[in-house]
């Protein structure tokens, strides 16, 4: 049965990439948003150690309010990326971030309703890992729809910048709010400006009436006009489908792992510092990462095939992002000085983002019509392997008493994730059916 005209319109309209002048205010708009949606993150890891001593948490206890935001972080990648699919990626974002800029800015008063902190901070931590949960979901489904494949790498690197720019400036900025007003205040900065964003961009981007539609498509359980079946049996059938969503579970968790940790080694190992989270270094790697990714790429082709430029580009940068970022890690566990620590922390976390350039765009190269909810599934895994490592990187700290330990960590899992994607990663479609996927 054919949809009616006008619902095919309004699919062929949705589906129209951007022209110059909307992909660059999308992309600014997009960069910005995913600069809150870090600092709105990194609130509660840089704020760790003055909330555990007014509320007197140990570091198991620490570890469990950080690693909570993994279990509601976990529970909706795949649900963000089949929204983003079926009524727009950006409705996703912006109904997404009003909600999380609230419960940030609320989140100082949830503390103080009771004597149970604890409680309270795991419970808000994990509705924010909700709803953060289907930003990135969205975000990839919105710029393989929306952005020409020639240009999707550079974008979505320049976008994903965000989240160390807003790593960066919560950290700079959260240092001297900690100092001056107290830990209140860098929870209520960066709830406040999520709600600005979201209200500028709904006033100058998108219009009013679409994210009515989109609240009444979700409230009516989400029968959309797009009708698409996501080819499940197929995709897992493809060993380099496995290798995208096990290379992601491992640069997640480490990533992870690091972004919660870094502030308290830090704080406890140079505690004249005003380091919290080096990640000037990151923003350049993978801007670096996405123009080195679109210069390799064919322009003007449809699926890439083994061995094809686009693959070696995703290579390059798994070795960035993987192997680099693993040797800079093993070095920050082994040295004292706090200029070397700053080198070895910015430069792991930097090369991090090589992993974002690389992985995000394979996965849309193997399977562009449902690129969202297949790296729903990608992150999903690396959710849930961050829980695990948060958890784990506390209790080895707790137990150990050495910070080596949890940097050996992220090294051997970033390792795996490495030799993984060397061996079995390809960048050749495999959301097409057997008899055009011959053609």
């Amino acid at each position: 049965m054919q949809p009616p005209p006008h619902e095919a319109r309004g699919d062929a309209a949705r589906d129209a990439p951007w022209s110059r002048s909307e992909c660059q205010a999308w992309t600014g708009a997009l960069l910005l948003g995913t600069c809150l949606l870090y600092c709105a993150r990194v609130s509660m890891p840089i704020c760790t150690v003055s909330m555990s001593q007014d509320f007197g948490w140990n570091k198991k206890e620490a570890g469990i309010v950080l690693s909570s935001f993994f279990w509601g972080y976990c529970l909706t990648q795949v649900v963000g990326g089949h929204l983003g699919d079926r009524i727009g990626g950006e409705k996703v974002i912006l109904l997404s971030a009003s909600a999380w800029g609230f419960i940030t800015a609320a989140t100082p008063l949830l503390a103080h309703l009771g004597s149970a902190q604890l409680v309270f901070m795991t419970f808000s931590r994990i509705l924010t890992g909700l709803l953060q949960g289907v930003y990135f979901p969205a975000l990839t489904s919105l710029l393989s729809q929306k952005v020409r494949e020639s240009e999707r790498a550079f974008t979505y690197s320049t976008v994903g910048a965000g989240s160390q720019f807003g790593t960066l400036v919560t950290g700079a900025v959260g240092s001297l709010l900690l100092d001056w007003y107290g830990w209140q205040s860098v929870f209520y900065l960066s709830g406040g400006l999520t709600l600005l964003w979201v209200c500028y961009v709904c006033r100058y981007l998108l219009s009013e009436q679409d994210l009515i539609l989109a609240l009444g498509v979700l409230a009516q359980g989400l029968p959309v006009a797009r009708h698409s079946r996501v080819p499940w049996r197929q995709l897992f059938r493809k060993p380099s489908v496995w290798a995208a969503i096990f290379s992601q579970l491992s640069a997640a968790c480490s990533f992870f792992i690091l972004l919660s940790w870094l502030p308290t080694f830090f704080k406890e190992t140079f505690p004249g510092s005003k380091v919290t989270e080096p990640s000037l270094y990151g923003s350049s790697c993978r801007y670096g990462g996405g123009v080195a990714l679109d210069t390799l790429r064919v322009p003007g082709t449809r699926g890439l095939v083994p061995k094809s430029p686009g693959l070696e580009g995703s290579l390059c940068s798994m070795v960035m992002g993987l192997g680099l970022s693993s040797v800079c890690a093993l070095c920050l566990g082994q040295t004292s000085s706090f200029c070397k620590s700053v080198f070895f922390a910015s430069a792991s976390i930097g090369l991090q983002t090589f992993n974002h350039s690389g992985i995000s765009v394979n996965i849309q190269d193997l399977a562009p019509s449902c690129a969202g909810v297949l790296f729903g599934v990608a992150n999903t895994a690396g959710a849930l392997a961050g829980v695990v490592g948060v958890g784990l990187g506390g209790y080895l700290i707790e137990t150990t008493g050495s910070w080596t330990s949890v940097f050996n960590l992220v090294a051997a899992i970033s390792s795996l994730g490495l030799c993984t994607f060397l061996m079995f990663g390809k960048a050749q479609r495999v959301d097409l059916s057997p008899a055009r996927e011959d053609l």
